[in-house]
């Protein structure tokens, strides 16, 4: 992920930093850069209060969302 100029844009949010993971390849797939935000806590059994972010380039924010939406209808 570039991040001279572009700014990210939320995805979606996970309590477990797996899923995040998951998110994050899924998207990759598809040929969309994402990265995982927020889950550098030193006390993970603390949990993540705000969650643990996938973000992606603005640009791809639109096509990013489709494919999350199209694979949780397939679930």
């Amino acid at each position: 992920m570039s991040t001279d100029s572009q700014k990210f844009k939320t995805v979606a949010t996970f309590n477990e930093r797996v899923q995040a993971e998951m998110c994050v390849t899924m998207l990759a797939e598809n040929g969309i850069p994402a990265g995982v935000f927020g889950a550098d806590s030193s006390y993970p059994s603390l949990g993540y209060a705000k969650g643990i972010e996938v973000k992606v380039n603005e640009s791809d924010y639109e096509l990013a969302m489709s494919i999350l939406a199209a694979a949780d209808k397939a679930e």
